[in-house]
């Protein structure tokens, strides 16, 4: 007993040591553990059974929009990279390669799909009226550039899903792009409780091969910016590369137009960062896979009434997800702890004395709030405990992104903001160049997204003093 007691809890301050404290939420926390395989990382049951419901929501949503999944090759012929220059150049450095001895080709372990999927689309598209063709797929993907593991943030393999349509014109295929860059802040905001910021990346930032990307980004509390989900115009460029050729309306050969989408479980890891505390996880109610733990409080002689009482609990609570915690050798506090550290939202006591009221005692895992409940409104006044903590996180990490924006008007402006952490709100020239020289002298603060909404009078660039393009947010990124 005193042994696993031990090992429960967080020996690092969220505050203090935010890089230690996260690693350790999450190993302790039972969602992933790094590999023997460098670079690489096991997602355990409970890491996992998050990503299926980011999944489930998701899959639901896209597949009203009139997307399906599919499957294609993990292995992706070097001659496929070399197609589309753009986007060979800038995976370049994160693949990994195999060589297939029999015909002497090299393959690469995909970073990414938009090769391997054309080839078939090439295939598949005759006429206007195959489009649009809208595919998904649920896959791993392997990077190698990473250096340092940081489970769920930075590993050389992880999970995402990767959407892939096609349209006859560019207005659909924009159109589309950004209703799945609305669909995932809808995801962030709705099911995750993270709040983000739309809008652009610049030319510099934008996917390789894209003539348009769109992303999402939010703030966590270390004061980095972290990249939530993208989607991107391709034009025609992939099109072209690939010879994707229909017969349109007119009898004419036309080039589609292609987006391509995409999250991955850094959302999970994103989950960690932003709502957990010194105890441990806390997770939102809709993104939790338990929501509820039932705990029996008793002595041996009122062992079998709490018990019975515990189980018809539980077995009443059929709408939500809930665990009943029975096991004998480990008191009532270590129970609390452990389920506190696992970040279950909401854990529900009852005892001989709770029995003898017909009552509960209700523990909300975001602000470790009691109270009593009567168990006869107990489904009504659960669902609204799940939603008052649901909007609550959300509540709280909205405030916190607002009051960590600063808006700089000079150069010393901007590096004083971003020396405190802050996303900094700044006029921006557009210059490669510039953008290089911004990274170069702030200590890797670096342009994040080009909000959609822009003043109608632009300023001079914060670092260039020329003529503007655009308002922009900074920050050092993950």
């Amino acid at each position: 007993m005193a042994k696993k007691e031990e090992k429960l809890g967080i020996n690092v301050k969220k505050n203090e040591d935010f890089s230690e404290w996260y690693n350790e939420v999450v190993i302790k926390a039972e969602l992933a553990e790094h590999s023997v395989i460098k670079g690489f990382m096991v997602i355990r049951p409970r890491g996992y059974a998050i990503w299926e419901k980011i999944q489930e929501y998701f899959d639901r949503r896209i597949k009203k929009i009139g997307v399906k999944n599919a499957y294609f090759p993990l292995l992706i012929p070097e001659s496929f990279f070399k197609k589309e220059a753009e986007h060979a150049e800038g995976f370049a450095p994160e693949l990994a390669w195999i060589s297939e001895k029999e015909d002497g080709i090299r393959y690469a372990l995909r970073p990414t799909s938009e090769t391997i999927m054309y080839d078939s689309y090439a295939k598949w598209i005759r006429s206007w009226r195959d489009l649009p063709l809208r595919l998904n797929q649920w896959c791993n993907v392997l990077r190698w550039e990473v250096k340092q593991t940081k489970l769920f943030l930075r590993t050389r393999e992880f999970l995402w899903q990767e959407g892939h349509c096609v349209y006859e014109t560019e207005e659909d295929c924009d159109k589309e792009a950004l209703l799945y860059l609305l669909e995932y802040k809808k995801l962030c905001e709705e099911i995750l409780a993270i709040p983000v910021l739309e809008g652009k990346k610049t030319e510099k930032e934008r996917f390789a091969g894209a003539k348009t990307t769109y992303a999402l980004e939010a703030l966590m509390p270390d004061g980095k910016a972290l990249q939530m989900g993208t989607s991107h115009n391709l034009g025609q460029n992939f099109a072209k590369a690939f010879d994707i050729q229909f017969l349109g309306r007119d009898e004419k050969e036309y080039y589609p137009w292609q987006n391509s989408w995409g999250i991955s479980t850094r959302l999970i890891g994103s989950l960690v960062m932003m709502h957990s505390d010194d105890k441990g996880l806390i997770l939102p109610p809709k993104v939790a896979p338990v929501q509820i733990v039932i705990i029996p409080i008793y002595f041996e002689k009122d062992k079998d009434i709490v018990i019975k009482k515990a189980r018809e609990i539980c077995n009443s609570l059929k709408a939500y997800s809930v665990e009943l915690d029975e096991r004998d050798g480990y008191t009532p506090g270590w129970k609390f702890n452990e389920w506190e550290l696992k970040g279950i939202p909401l854990r529900i006591e009852i005892g001989p004395k709770d029995i003898s009221k017909n009552e509960v005692v209700f523990a909300r895992r975001d602000n470790n709030k009691k109270e009593s409940v009567k168990i006869a409104h107990l489904d009504k006044k659960i669902k609204e405990t799940l939603d008052d903590i649901q909007k609550a996180l959300y509540e709280k990490a909205y405030k916190f992104l607002h009051s960590n924006i600063a808006t700089a008007d000079s150069w010393n402006d901007f590096l004083k903001h971003a020396k405190n952490k802050k996303l900094v709100k700044a006029f921006f020239c557009g210059s490669k160049e510039c953008e290089e020289e911004i990274k170069e002298k702030s200590d890797g603060i670096t342009s994040r997204v080009i909000p959609f909404e822009q003043p109608e009078n632009i300023g001079k660039c914060v670092k260039c003093g020329n003529k503007a393009q655009f308002l922009i947010y900074f920050g050092k990124a993950y």
